[in-house]
């Protein structure tokens, strides 16, 4: 009998703990204000209520593709900063934020000689990568 009340209560405090870190991971996307996405990589955005218009601030360095009515994809294309903003079906934003695109920092390499720069994607060879291509 003590064995099963300890298990009910493990299973009391795990599952707040599971819905807590789910939160936590989705308010990580907005930390600071700012959603980060990696240059080819997607970002899965999930709302509790439907989504009616998704606007890119420069549709060449992200783009946003609604994968249902309450799932927006959100794909870094190119370096830089734009905005995202998301409304529901009364207009209201669901999200105003800025966006971050960036390189993914430990499978790359950067060489400067003098004031050229040179990005080297290094998955698993070095090679040449070009921004905005």
């Amino acid at each position: 009998m003590i064995h099963a009340f300890k298990s009910r209560i493990a299973d009391s405090i795990i599952l707040p703990v599971v819905l807590l870190s789910g939160i936590l991971s989705m308010q990580s996307a907005f930390a600071d204000g700012t959603i980060h996405v990696d240059v080819d990589y997607a970002r899965v955005l999930k709302f509790d209520r439907p989504v009616s218009k998704v606007i890119v601030g420069n549709a060449d360095i992200a783009d946003a593709a609604v994968a249902d009515s309450r799932t927006i994809i959100l794909t870094g294309k190119s370096f830089g900063t734009t905005n995202l903003v998301i409304l529901d079906e009364k207009g209201e934003a669901l999200v105003d934020e800025r966006v971050l695109v960036s390189l993914e920092t430990h499978n790359t390499l950067q060489l400067y000689r003098q004031t050229e720069r040179q990005v080297l994607s290094c998955t698993p060879n070095c090679e040449p990568l070009e921004a905005g291509e």
